[in-house]
């Protein structure tokens, strides 16, 4: 019985370095995919690209520092980005570190931005994210990321945001928590 006693911790101890001995090897050998797109796979590479579109009342002008095109995928990854959005009421400015057009369909582009994402109206209202994506087909302005958004003073902040073009309506996902200025809506 005593060599049985004896016998049982230096199985458990054993197994134990087997199973940690198994577990560090595997995590060194572990493949890491890299986030930034690869440049070398890329079709095409251009510095200071920009874009223009016109589609349903709605006028939109991309710049970026660098843009790599990947035709088999319909997709363009862009760094430094300023994308320009006209609509009949007010005009976007959005920024961002980087980014990807997507090409769907003909005339039809997604966007996507992320990384210290700040959106600008020219009536006042910021909007800060860490993505933001434009969905061309149903005009669809979005995000499922935290979103910060403020005007003259006063600070709304959600879990997500979705501006609907076609229909004008905007939704604040919550828990929403908001900070009004006195005399912040005044206008």
């Amino acid at each position: 019985m005593q060599r049985l006693a004896r016998i049982i911790p230096v199985v458990v101890i054993v197994f134990i370095i087997l199973v940690v001995a198994i577990l560090v090897t595997r995590s060194r050998n572990a493949r890491v995919e890299s986030v930034a797109p690869d440049p070398a796979r890329a079709d095409l590479r251009i510095k200071e690209v920009e874009i223009e579109e016109q589609s349903g009342g709605v006028r939109w002008r991309l710049k970026a520092d660098q843009a790599l095109v990947f035709e088999q995928e319909g997709r363009t990854a862009l760094r430094n980005i300023a994308v320009v959005v006209h609509d009949k009421d007010r005009e976007w400015t959005i920024r961002a570190e980087e980014g990807d057009v997507t090409q769907r369909a003909p005339k039809v582009r997604d966007v996507e931005v992320r990384k210290n994402v700040v959106a600008t109206t020219t009536d006042g209202m910021q909007i800060e994210t860490t993505v933001l994506r434009w969905n061309g087909e149903e005009r669809r302005l979005w995000t499922d990321a935290p979103v910060r958004i403020v005007r003259q003073g006063s600070v709304v902040e959600g879990t997500a945001f979705d501006l609907r073009m076609s229909d004008e309506t905007t939704t604040l996902a919550g828990p929403v928590r908001a900070t009004f200025r006195p005399g912040g809506a005044r206008r």
